[in-house]
């Protein structure tokens, strides 16, 4: 069969090409591998389910702390509820269009226009496109240590644990790792991190520091600078500074990152190259070097988000239909978050990085405990930083380690879009009292 486009995979950027193109009176065809993953990632395991579990963890501490365990088992009920309808809505979404067929079962190349699909009955099916876009997603990444033990779970499994561990431990102390330790805490589990590295190594120190006193607050313990040998039954064994430990647990959560699902796919038949992380090889319109096949959303590495995600679609359509003006290199500045309890939000560049670029800065810092808006909603714990240019004062960047970091955050990246400077913070009209209003303070250091 003949289509105009070949989205394979289900994800954000596929889905949503597929729709609009579909609406177009183009005819599209969408391979998904598994119907648990209608609508991709976001949707089903990742940041809709754990964001719902995120908020209701917040939940917890107003119950009956007799009942905790049972408060999180209904928890994992409400958001496998929510996850059923949203995945429900994302097929319909596709399905209600007769310009596309969804298909279930796993494509592979065969040439540049075709695609051979095993299907889960086993039978095998070609089409053909003059468009395709890859759109696999990624997978935890393997754990690179010996594992032999059956409560260890990835990132998505976790999602489905019924019962709540009495102590959790987490390997690796990257976004998915925090956000998972601070959940787990909020529920009542004992939480450990054991991370291979420096805690947060990459972020600002004080901005580091905030968010780690704010997860020891929650009673979650946080190792440093381990050396992992296995994990073996219900013992994690590592050194740490020369010593040999080990911690037993009733579950084990591996958060070592995330890598492109490009396994099966016959890339080296069609001239779609990937680098040396395993992620597919783009330009700036989100070509292969094969110029009719496209890769969005995480198999193409980069960000990891389903906004960025959605930005890809942008692009994508603007290059089939438009005027294929959109790329990477004119996309918006846009931020993103650690959802911990004290969420910690950033956009732009942060200190390390504007230092790095010799760039003539000015830091402005805030403390939460001096914000009003923090006081009402009894949570001031964390900090404002912000990164200006020392003569003008434009906003380069800002972390935001707060209570709404998530929301404020969008508010200085529209700004930052516009070139604005710190005058524009000092002298905004805020709504009172609020945690935005912070910013009249922040950047009125400038």
């Amino acid at each position: 069969m003949k289509y105009d486009i070949i989205v394979i995979g289900f994800g954000k950027a596929g889905k949503t090409l597929a729709a609009k193109a579909g609406a177009l009176g183009k005819k599209v065809a969408l391979i998904e591998r598994s119907p648990q993953m209608y609508g991709g990632t976001c949707i089903n395991i990742g940041c809709i389910p754990t964001k719902r579990l995120v908020t209701a963890a917040k939940e917890a501490q107003f119950v009956n702390n007799n009942v905790e365990g049972d408060y999180y088992t209904l928890s994992i009920q409400t958001k496998d509820k929510l996850i059923t309808a949203l995945r429900a809505k994302n097929l319909g979404m596709l399905k209600d269009n007769p310009n596309i067929d969804v298909i279930d079962g796993v494509g592979y190349f065969l040439d540049k226009n075709s695609v051979e699909i095993l299907t889960a009955d086993g039978s095998k099916c070609l089409i053909d496109g003059d468009t395709i876009v890859i759109n696999t997603g990624s997978k935890e990444a393997d754990a690179p240590f010996e594992v032999k033990s059956d409560i260890a779970y990835t990132s998505s499994e976790i999602l489905n644990l019924k019962t709540l561990p009495k102590h959790l431990v987490i390997v690796g102390n990257g976004f998915i790792g925090l956000e998972f330790a601070s959940m787990f805490a909020g529920f009542g589990s004992k939480v450990t991190i054991v991370g291979r590295g420096k805690f947060m190594k990459n972020e600002d120190d004080d901005v580091a520091n905030s968010v780690k006193e704010a997860l020891v607050a929650q009673g979650i313990e946080i190792l440093e600078d381990c050396n992992i040998s296995s994990l073996m039954g219900r013992g994690l064994n590592f050194s740490q500074g020369g010593m040999s430990k080990s911690i037993i647990a009733d579950a084990f959560l591996l958060a070592m990152g995330r890598k492109a699902v490009t396994e099966g796919l016959n890339l080296d038949k069609v001239g779609v190259k990937i680098d040396e992380k395993g992620n597919i090889v783009v330009n700036e319109f989100l070509q292969t070097d094969t110029p009719n096949i496209y890769a969005v959303g995480d198999v193409r590495g980069g960000e990891l988000f389903t906004y960025t995600s959605l930005d890809d679609f942008r692009i994508v359509f603007d290059k089939i239909f438009g005027k294929g003006e959109r790329s990477t290199k004119n996309r918006a500045i846009h931020a993103n978050t650690l959802f911990t309890q004290t969420p910690l939000a950033k956009v732009g560049l942060s200190q390390k990085e504007a230092t790095a670029l010799g760039k003539d800065i000015k830091i402005l810092k805030l403390s939460m405990s001096a914000v009003p808006g923090a006081k009402v909603v009894n949570h001031d714990i964390g900090m404002l930083k912000a990164i200006v240019d020392n003569k003008s004062g434009e906003i380069l960047g800002a972390a935001f380690h707060c209570i709404y970091a998530h929301e404020i955050i969008n508010e200085v990246a529209i700004a930052m879009n516009f070139k604005a400077n710190a005058g524009f913070f000092k002298n905004q009209i805020f709504t009172h009292p609020s945690i935005s209003e912070a910013l009249n303070d922040l950047f009125g250091q400038f």
